[in-house]
């Protein structure tokens, strides 16, 4: 029988850097030459992704197998759960959705039926890898949590996974949370955790060492590593880090606004934006100044009509309305594609109780909501009209589609994109939609700025615009990621016992 060498990273609560720790774990094992593979029982995350056969999982697990070195599998998060609502997540079974529930509803009764889902896939993985890095969710001291618990110790006891306990040094109560985590745990689980890792540290690490010598008498687990703080660049998992973005404000540098929607989905589209030279990104929040701007993006959401309600609430739509009039480029994606348009119907009251919702009115279309999700992997090519997308004709993009309903353009609307779906090759859809100006465009695809030249050329159609000489491609994003992952494992590796991690795991 094939034996597996497992790993299980938990932590203290959440945000401590479990999944940033699993993708750097992945990268170090691919490193010392072993077929490795992620794994998180169930994930609850707005940013998700579509795996080649159509399947949807959480982003997370999506970098965690690039830093592996493998594709993306839907039994890396054979359970996703997408909040919708402040106590409602659509759930999402090896890649499929199934139906929104109540939050009470899923702990306390749906729960159970999934855990043999759980189990197919993490058996299903032990057949392809020698070593399989599992991942926890918030912390496993959640006592009103424990009983149905299948992400945790209970997934660390089916994995036979030694378990590593992080804190994150850098918000304080550190030693607290680390001793009041294992004092909370049943002693079988407590006897689960082999080692503990103080994440983010900053300072002199003389300084620290009485509290990691308290830490090992106290609880009689050693400490294996601490991990300075830093910034690579990896993905966040579900939430958008304001503290590692730059904020500069220059004559020569783009100024590109997004919206922070309640529900704001797949922020990640807009790293590879984040990380050029020449741009300012910055996350607008409610009670900030919109201030001036070169370009505004409306990013997805979970809550299409919910956020939109919202957005006219709080003033946003008359913000946004005098930006189209002053000829500033305003980019949907997804659901902010569907909020540009000038109507949404939700017949069957999937996200809302209004049949008939008006949207923002700057983009000629209607779109219909249905029960059935598109997920799929996309290529294609731009299609190009008017002052922002003339200079886009023809320049390839990559990416996947995940949204409940359809788009319709009105007669004499032109699409954005033409795009080949991966696994359906046989079909050409015309995506999204453009206004009579070209400067402002929707489109279902997410990871459109991916794409080098995709994304060189309209950062340069944006100088123009703001009477900006262009500059050439400087940035890389696959190179860079691949980069970023390389330095990740290097900091782990030179900050932790990695010979006694590899004894913990039998290897």
């Amino acid at each position: 029988m094939k034996t597996v060498h497992t790993l299980m990273i938990q932590g203290t609560g959440s945000h401590v850097g479990k999944s940033v720790l699993v993708t750097a774990f992945c990268r170090i094992f691919l490193q010392d030459g072993y077929a490795v593979s992620p794994f998180k029982s169930q994930n609850m995350a707005l940013n998700s992704f579509v795996t080649i056969d159509g399947g949807e999982m959480g982003r997370a697990q999506v970098v965690q197998a690039q830093a592996a070195g493998i594709e993306p599998d839907i039994d890396m998060n054979p359970i996703l759960l997408k909040p919708s609502a402040d106590n409602a997540s659509q759930v999402i079974v090896h890649g499929k959705p199934i139906g929104t529930m109540s939050a009470s509803y899923y702990h306390n009764d749906y729960v159970k039926t999934v855990w043999p889902a759980i189990l197919e896939s993490f058996g299903r993985l032990k057949e392809k890898y020698e070593i399989i890095v599992l991942e926890g969710a918030g912390s496993p001291a959640e006592v009103n949590l424990q009983k149905n618990d299948v992400v945790n110790m209970r997934a660390a006891h089916m994995a036979s996974a030694p378990v590593l306990l992080v804190a994150d040094i850098d918000k304080g109560g550190a030693l607290a949370a680390v001793v009041g985590t294992l004092e909370l745990l049943p002693p079988d689980d407590r006897k689960m955790v082999v080692g503990i890792i103080i994440n983010k540290f900053r300072g002199d690490l003389g300084l620290l060492q009485p509290a990691l010598d308290f830490l090992e008498e106290k609880t009689g687990i050693p400490v294996l590593g601490v991990i300075p703080y830093f910034n690579y660049n990896i993905p966040e998992e579900d939430t958008v880090n304001d503290e590692l973005r730059p904020k500069h404000s220059e004559k020569n540098v783009l100024e590109i606004g997004v919206l922070y929607l309640p529900h704001i989905s797949n922020f990640t589209d807009f790293d590879s934006l984040d990380a050029e030279p020449d741009v300012s990104l910055r996350y607008i929040k409610p009670g900030d100044k919109f201030g001036r701007l070169d370009c505004l993006i409306i990013p997805g959401s979970k809550n299409t009509i919910g956020d939109l309600n919202w957005i006219k609430k709080i003033g946003w739509d008359k913000e946004i309305m005098h930006l189209a009039a002053s000829e500033v480029p305003i980019i949907g994606i997804c659901g902010g594609f569907q909020m540009l348009g000038r109507t949404i119907i939700d017949s069957q009251n999937i996200e809302s109780a209004s049949e008939e919702t008006a949207g923002l009115g700057l983009l000629d279309v209607i779109t219909n909501f249905s029960c059935e999700k598109t997920t799929w992997q996309v290529n294609g090519k731009a299609l190009g009209h008017g002052k922002l997308m003339d200079a886009l004709r023809s320049r390839e993009v990559e990416g996947y589609e995940i949204h409940m309903g359809q788009s319709f353009r009105n007669p004499g609307v032109k699409p954005a994109f033409q795009l080949l779906r991966k696994n359906d090759p046989d079909s050409l859809v015309l995506d999204g939609a453009v206004n009579e100006t070209g400067l402002i465009f929707g489109t279902y695809l997410h990871g459109i700025f991916d794409a080098d030249e995709f994304r060189r050329v309209f950062l340069n159609q944006l100088r123009k615009l703001k009477d900006l000489p262009p500059i050439d491609l400087q940035y890389n994003f696959q190179e860079n990621r691949e980069a970023a992952y390389e330095k990740l494992a290097e900091l782990v590796r030179e900050n932790i016992d990695m010979k006694r991690v590899y004894q913990l795991m039998g290897l």
